[in-house]
């Protein structure tokens, strides 16, 4: 996929952390068997391969339509973020389906490709300004930890202690994110601006 955009927020004096889910093309589909009428709804597709945290969407699933992303592909607000249950079973948290038609059969969840994050390390600069002066650095455990890569749970894990944040004499600045391959491939998956406050309570 593109570099995606997300402004993020430092509170200084305060952890920051922020997960990242890094999606590929092509979408995978898995079956669909069951649907509850429920608030939140639970999916059943067996063997769904969704790792916890991962966005879904539902298509093509009889009865229950209002589910059903009304897009093809889905919009990025038609998906969802999944709570894996278990290797068969996905809670929507932000899916109440109690006033829903009754589910009657078919339908998929449609999810984008984990990338396969082995091999992977990550670094994240922030600076004053594009081609500007750095303000912060984050890497992976090789130089300063502030990023961790779990392939398990496929995420990547931004973290700023807040040793480090209560620091901070910046109050705004620009950052990107990018994934080098152990083949020294360079992807940009995430930029934005970044803001940080003063707290409150210290």
């Amino acid at each position: 996929m593109s570099c995606e955009t997300e402004d993020l927020e430092i509170l200084k004096g305060k952890t920051f952390s922020r997960v990242i889910r890094w999606e590929s093309t092509p979408f995978l589909y898995k079956a669909i068997t069951a649907i509850t009428k429920a608030g939140p709804v639970v999916v059943t597709a067996t063997g769904h391969g969704v790792p916890d945290g991962w966005r879904v969407a539902i298509v093509s699933a009889g009865g229950m339509r209002e589910i059903n992303a009304k897009y093809s592909p889905p919009r990025p607000s038609e998906f969802h973020r999944a709570k894996k249950l278990s290797s068969d079973t996905l809670e929507l948290n932000e899916v109440n389906s109690a006033g829903f038609t009754t589910y009657t059969s078919g339908g998929y969840v449609q999810y984008y490709t984990p990338v396969d994050l082995s091999g992977y390390s990550a670094r994240m600069t922030i600076r004053d300004q594009v081609g500007g002066t750095s303000l912060l650095s984050l890497t992976t455990v090789v130089e300063n930890g502030r990023i961790v890569l779990d392939n398990t749970a496929k995420t990547i894990t931004l973290t700023i202690s807040a040793t480090d944040t209560a620091l901070v004499t910046w109050s705004e600045g620009v950052y990107d994110l990018e994934m080098v391959s152990s083949g020294g491939v360079v992807t940009e998956i995430l930029a934005g601006t970044i803001t940080a406050l003063d707290e409150v309570t210290t």
